[in-house]
């Protein structure tokens, strides 16, 4: 099997944020054609109500490739895979959009939105506002902030610009600290991210672990390390919201059913 960039790299999220910075860098001049996007882009689709049902949501991802798996689907076609996933029974959609390190952009998220009306995510490592522009003109409806990336400051107003936009803001945590710090900042959707991305080794048990420090009327998505039916099951019972689910769905034989087996799992109101 060839190596994998995370094992060449062993602080490989220090690595792609270093990247990021860079690529933000590029579009400080395409401020004003962004923000003129925005005021034409499509009618925000309301991303947290898709998650909250009487059965553990799913949000499937589309994804070539990532640094702990390496290639995963080079070739995917990113509408025919989300109108597999549509009819399989997902409740939204995440788009990875990063290029260098997991084979996306932001024409794989424009060309998802043309196929499907289910609420996307666009899945980056965001780090500046003019991030948030690029994902709302590019029809996103909520995005990823990554509390371990972010410091306090950069973490509530990224948020807070998100919603502005009308976004759904997803709050990426891995351990009580950083859930912490999301809570404190204000996050309402939160992601516990099951894979520590210093490892890239996954455990659903960290999910469990986080979930009594979260208010009742708090969004829980699991992300990471689900492979079957019986995990959404686990996790549903635990009160998670919703599953966002990639690699297990990327490599199945048949990927529509792969959606179908994590689809309607009941949840569990927690306690």
């Amino acid at each position: 099997m060839p190596e994998t960039q995370a094992a060449r790299d062993p602080d490989i999220l220090a690595t792609i944020v270093a990247s990021k910075r860079e690529e933000i860098a590029g579009l400080r001049g395409l401020r004003a054609h962004l923000e003129r996007e925005v005021r034409s882009a499509t009618r925000v689709r309301d991303c947290r109500a898709a998650l909250v049902r009487d059965h553990v949501a799913v949000i499937a991802e589309v994804k070539r490739r990532s640094p702990g798996a390496g290639d995963i689907q080079p070739s995917l076609v990113p509408a025919e895979w989300a109108r597999t996933y549509r009819r399989a029974g997902a409740s939204a959609m995440s788009v990875l959009t990063d290029a260098p390190f997991f084979g996306g952009s932001l024409t794989d998220l424009r060309a998802v939105r043309g196929a499907v009306e289910l609420p996307l995510l666009r899945k980056d490592f965001t780090l500046d506002p003019i991030q948030l522009l690029e994902a709302r003109a590019a029809g996103a409806d909520a995005i990823l902030l990554i509390v371990r990336i972010l410091d306090d400051a950069s973490l509530r107003g990224l948020r807070e610009e998100a919603e502005a936009l009308g976004m759904t803001a997803l709050v990426e945590v891995h351990d009580a600290g950083e859930l912490d710090r999301a809570l404190s900042s204000g996050a309402v959707v939160v992601g516990i991210n099951n894979r520590d991305l210093r490892t890239f080794g996954t455990d659903l048990a960290v999910t469990e672990s986080l979930l009594d420090r979260l208010p009742r009327d708090g969004v829980v998505v699991s992300e990471s390390g689900i492979r079957t039916g019986d995990d959404v099951a686990r996790l549903g019972r635990a009160g998670v919201h919703a599953v966002l689910v990639g690699e297990a769905i990327l490599r199945a034989e048949d990927p529509g059913d792969r959606v179908r087996e994590l689809a309607g799992h009941p949840r569990s109101i927690r306690e």
